[in-house]
């Protein structure tokens, strides 16, 4: 059995949601290890096949530490089996939900050395009752702005799980 390691960056917990999912369907045939950013780092990557990064978008951007694990382990993620998820609510567009036409995707692709054998994005969610003040209406206003869901007292989730399980099962 191959040894996989899930790394997740998430901020409100939709990617460690997305990051549980894509480790239970691999788990039916793999050994599956899922683990934070800030746990990853003092992971040994050298016991892995393969290594899954996934990481949400805040306000346009990835989390600095992300670069940071990344440009640390380079060496261990190109020689291995890998693949990096992006989780944004800017992918609810469907000319916007493919790695190849994603902003966010195309913008770590740029900054980063790594470049991830399979790549995928995901939709996230707009979850503005566990927002804090700042947030939830920041993002009202980004949400109004691109024509996306502006009410405070709603959670909006646009990801499809389907596709999620289609990215696993091509990791198998």
């Amino acid at each position: 059995m191959k040894n996989t390691l899930i790394v997740y960056s998430s901020i409100d917990g939709h990617t460690k949601k997305i990051s549980s999912k894509i480790a239970e369907y691999l788990s039916e045939s793999e050994n599956v290890d899922l683990a934070s950013l800030s746990e990853a780092k003092t992971l040994s990557l050298k016991n892995y096949q393969q290594i899954i990064i996934g990481a949400s978008i805040r306000y346009g951007n990835y989390r600095k530490d992300l670069f940071e694990f990344i440009e640390k382990n380079l060496e261990d993620l190109n020689e291995k089996e890998n693949a990096f998820f992006s989780v944004n609510v800017v992918a609810r567009k469907s000319e916007k939900n493919r790695a190849e036409s994603n902003p966010y995707v195309n913008k770590f692709l740029k900054i980063t050395k790594w470049k991830p054998k399979n790549i995928d994005v995901f939709a996230g969610v707009v979850d503005y009752p566990v927002y804090n003040f700042f947030d939830k209406y920041m993002i009202r206003l980004i949400m109004w702005i691109t024509s996306g869901p502006t009410d405070t007292k709603a959670r909006f989730e646009f990801t499809d799980w389907d596709r999620v399980k289609k990215f696993a099962e091509d990791l198998i």
